[in-house]
């Protein structure tokens, strides 16, 4: 840690600490050291505990998402507040915390219409972390938890039970809540409905369980390999379609008396995919889209069926959910056992697996991998 210039305490501290960094397009990312500062007004410092591996690092990484290199990656993180900011009062010195990206503003439209989980002004931290150098890093999603310590906003700080594990909790901080929030707030899944999910990686898991903890009668779960089927059979899927061997479309029309599902997640984000989705689900039913696709993609669909078919085509950004409502109500099923978030992590890893741990996604041969710290 080094110390520069006087503060409201007699040291303005900085933190030095380790963190992985991706710094161009296309390279392999880095651990390296970095500055953390002292929190400020409305800011939280967090001791990083456990940090998952998500698609969307890697998109970072390849320039998925913007150009403003260097970026601090990590965003699905759980740890303890070690400081805050002198106005912050949501979280103390001490608090077991999942981060997230949708700390609300309050004040825009969306808030003061009632509808938090859509706000369009969410907080970040204002201070800058660095390199060495003084370069000013772009944290992944506004938060940059591939470190041993990272500077938030406080309300970016969800306190939970203590009592979980932070591996799994901190999944809660992105791919884990948008496939549970794709099932149980945006596709509103209901007791005795019968639900199809497309893609059956991390998020689309997520989901088969969101599905079961709703109450789905029928949740058949779509994948071209068959181990990630496996998988959802655990977490909660009663059918498996494998689309490499058989018509996605009529199979899950078949297990469903021929109707369609009521709710059809896309997980995958693809045209192809999402037309399956679009033809799946039963008249009136509801097709939510939690899968990524890329900017050159187009769908195509005859209107009069979108007409015809009637019922609702939806999008899920973050599982539509509230952080504050959502991760302590999720945290407890899971310490209740009702919700095995547990089965997400495939491996911890140290700091420096990263890289290594992209690998293994890339192949889909994990759900999680979680850098423990």
């Amino acid at each position: 840690m080094v110390q520069t210039g006087p503060t409201r305490a007699g040291y303005d501290v900085t933190h030095r600490v380790r963190g992985v960094i991706a710094r161009s397009k296309g390279a392999p990312v880095e651990t390296t050291t970095i500055l953390v500062p002292d929190p400020g007004p409305g800011e939280a410092l967090v001791k990083v505990q456990a940090c998952g591996v998500c698609h969307t690092d890697l998109h970072y990484r390849e320039g998925g998402i913007n150009d403003e290199f260097p970026f601090l990656l990590g965003h699905e993180a759980s740890g303890i507040v070690e400081s805050v900011g002198p106005d912050v009062t949501s979280v103390a010195p001490g608090d077991f915390v999942v981060l997230n990206w949708r700390a609300v503003c309050g004040t825009c439209r969306a808030c003061k219409r009632g509808r938090p989980w859509y706000c369009f002004a969410t907080h970040n931290a204002t201070q800058p972390m660095t390199l060495e150098d003084g370069t000013p890093l772009s944290p992944a999603l506004g938060i940059g938890a591939f470190a041993e310590k990272t500077l938030v906003a406080a309300g970016q700080c969800t306190k939970v039970d203590p009592a979980a594990s932070p591996a799994a909790a901190g999944l809660l901080g992105c791919g884990v809540m948008a496939g549970l929030g794709a099932a149980l707030n945006t596709g509103n899944v209901g007791r005795g409905d019968s639900v199809a999910v497309i893609g059956c990686g991390g998020v689309g898991n997520a989901a088969v369980a969101g599905a079961r903890l709703a109450g789905a009668s029928r949740i058949i779960a779509v994948d071209l390999d068959d181990r990630k089927l496996e998988w959802a059979r655990g977490l909660g899927a009663t059918h498996t379609v494998n689309g490499r061997t058989e018509d996605v479309v009529k199979a899950i029309q078949g297990l469903t008396d021929g109707n369609g599902a009521d709710v059809v997640i896309e997980a995958v984000g693809r045209p192809e995919t999402y037309r399956q989705a679009f033809y799946a689900r039963d008249l009136a039913g509801t097709v939510v889209l939690v899968g990524v696709p890329t900017p050159e993609m187009r769908l195509e669909l005859p209107l009069l069926d979108v007409f015809g078919r009637g019922g609702a085509l939806k999008s899920s950004w973050y599982g539509d959910c509230l952080p504050e409502r959502d991760f302590p109500l999720l945290v407890d099923l899971y310490l209740q056992g009702r919700l095995d978030l547990d089965a997400f992590v495939s491996e911890t890893i140290p700091l420096d697996g990263v890289e290594a741990a992209f690998e293994r996604m890339e192949r889909g041969e994990v759900l999680r991998s979680v850098v423990e710290l």
